[in-house]
């Protein structure tokens, strides 16, 4: 008998993006996913009915906006109003991988800030409140005017590699930006960090330059927020092992993992990739150096704490 949530007021429905995680997310909570249908019109434009009463009740939607983006976020948008329409009375947003988030600031000019510009469509539709899961950069916090419950990945990566019990752990950030990402799992293993000194001549192009820090010897944890084409993360093991790593290990929460990402990973260095199941992989990507961790029972908790006015920090510990 799987255990049941005593309140009829907590409602979770899930979209397209991530069913899997989402019957998961709810099995921890102990509720049934909400009843709602997501059909298309003949030309493409979604159509979404919400097939229970969702009066006075606090909503969660979950909803990554992985691949296809536009797709997801449309989805979600139309679910917000519909939701928002039907009387909910808080409608929060569970988004365990924030989609556009690359594009924070102005790189260069005329460039737009598609972060902001998600952020501003969520709220307008009528979002209450947002759970997200390691933001590409910490900041997007500030594009809400709403609460953004922004959970941490790297407890999760740090107990998995805490279990494989390895020797002489160097835990690596692929470049000056991951580096507080990855004292938080050093510290958690209590290992050295090193950083991988590299530039990047345009976008999904990376050229790695050298390593600060000691890496001969030792076993090598890359660790990223998001792996995308994997160009960065492949370049960095094998400039690892040139340089002496031992054996190389790689993981990060958002297994973005498009176009040739798969085939480089299978031809690198990395002995193992490690990755949440955030954003939802088709069996084809499932290789066998790839291992996914769930992040259900951490935004099932959050969840719960949320609806019951108790505090989310805790959960970073």
């Amino acid at each position: 008998m799987s255990k049941q949530y005593g309140d009829d007021n907590l409602k979770v429905f899930s979209l397209n993006s991530n069913a899997g995680l989402a019957e998961e997310i709810a099995k921890v909570i102990g509720v049934e996913l909400g009843q709602c249908s997501v059909t298309r019109f003949s030309d493409g434009e979604i159509q979404i009915n919400i097939e229970e009463s969702i009066r006075g009740c606090d909503v969660f939607v979950i909803q990554s906006t992985s691949a296809p983006v536009n797709e997801h976020i449309m989805e979600l948008l139309i679910m917000i109003d519909a939701l928002k329409r039907a009387s909910a009375k808080t409608i929060s947003i569970v988004m365990p991988y924030y989609g556009y988030a690359r594009q924070d600031r102005k790189a260069r000019a005329r460039e737009p800030i598609t972060a902001k510009l998600v952020a501003n469509l969520l709220e307008t539709a009528g979002a209450t409140r947002v759970i997200t899961l390691d933001l590409h950069a910490p900041q997007i916090q500030g594009f809400f005017d709403i609460p953004i419950d922004h959970l941490v990945g790297v407890p999760i990566l740090g107990e998995y590699f805490k279990s494989k019990n390895l020797e002489d752990i160097v835990v690596v950030s692929p470049d000056h930006g991951g580096v507080t990402r990855a004292r938080k799992l050093a510290e958690r293993l209590k290992a050295p960090i090193a950083i991988i000194d590299k530039r990047r001549p345009r976008p999904n192009v990376a050229e790695v330059m050298n390593i600060v820090g000691n890496i001969e010897g030792r076993t090598a944890i890359l660790i990223d927020d998001m792996i995308d084409t994997a160009g960065t993360i492949t370049l960095a093991a094998n400039a690892l092992v040139e340089n002496g790593a031992t054996d190389v290990y790689a993981c990060c929460t958002h297994p973005v993992l498009s176009g040739p990402a798969i085939e480089r990973i299978q031809n690198s260095k990395i002995k193992e990739l490690v990755v949440t199941n955030s954003i939802n992989l088709p069996e084809e990507k499932k290789i066998e150096k790839l291992t996914q961790l769930s992040v259900a029972p951490l935004i099932g908790e959050a969840i719960i704490r949320v609806h019951e006015d108790l505090s989310v920090s805790t959960l970073f510990d």
